[in-house]
């Protein structure tokens, strides 16, 4: 949730495993198949954030209204409906090791609580993930500065008051490789994964942090703020 990012066309899926295709091919030669598989549990945090030229109870009515904006933006991802205030999200095709997925999630944008909202994974009815599970949870939260409080120039005329947008995410990701992925050294598939998972986020958070930024703005005929006005730092490294 980036300065001016183009829309990206549909790709294939993307490979993360650039080099351990050999190891693998040389580990399983002349070894069984198996229909077995073993599990991994990739991580990966973020914490963002974008400022508004307007007030924090102007924001707040427009991000509670997430069934006008929020499918429009989630672009290029499918958004459908999941109950009143949920959506189910197709991500796009993401591999590693020859292992492909598309993964697909509920989410819920829960009614803020003391000015605090809640964005969790939930499951998607009627829908059995194939080989894998997400589990992911985000905290926002509104603040209301004046321009000297930031750091990029603001003009005053613009607006006298801002509004900071501010938010934490986690996200985990189980996968069940097949069984001859695991004959590769386990840090390797752990350090492959979360750097998978992490270039996911880093792909799609600022894409919709600059298409919700920029939908609000116009709907209310004001300049798009510029790109030092939107951050994504990836934090897991920091909690490490």
């Amino acid at each position: 949730m980036h300065s001016h990012y183009p829309e990206p066309p549909r790709e294939p899926a993307q490979d993360f495993s650039h080099g351990v295709e050999e190891q693998i091919a040389k580990q399983t030669e002349s070894e069984e198949e198996s229909d077995e598989t073993m599990a991994f549990a990739f991580t990966t945090a973020f914490r963002g954030g974008m400022d508004m030229y307007s007030d924090p109870h102007t924001v707040a009515d427009y991000l509670n209204a997430h069934e006008g904006w929020f499918r429009r933006c989630a672009e290029p991802m499918t958004a459908e409906p999941l109950g009143d205030n949920g959506y189910v999200l197709t991500i796009g095709h993401f591999g590693a090791f020859g292992y492909e997925v598309e993964p697909k999630m509920g989410v819920v944008l829960a009614p803020p609580q003391d000015g605090i909202y809640d964005m969790y994974s939930v499951a998607v009815p009627d829908y059995d993930p194939p080989g894998y599970a997400v589990d992911y949870r985000a905290i926002m939260t509104l603040a209301e500065v004046e321009p000297p409080q930031l750091r990029w120039p603001v003009d005053p005329a613009i607006a006298p008051l801002l509004t900071k947008v501010e938010w934490h995410l986690s996200l985990k990701v189980m996968i069940d490789f097949p069984a001859f992925i695991h004959k590769l050294p386990q840090d390797l598939i752990q350090k492959t994964g979360d750097r998978l998972l992490t270039q996911i986020v880093r792909q799609i958070s600022p894409r919709l942090t600059y298409t919700v930024q920029k939908d609000f703005h116009d709907r209310l005929g004001l300049p798009l703020p510029p790109k030092r006005s939107r951050q994504l730092i990836h934090t897991t490294s920091e909690s490490d």
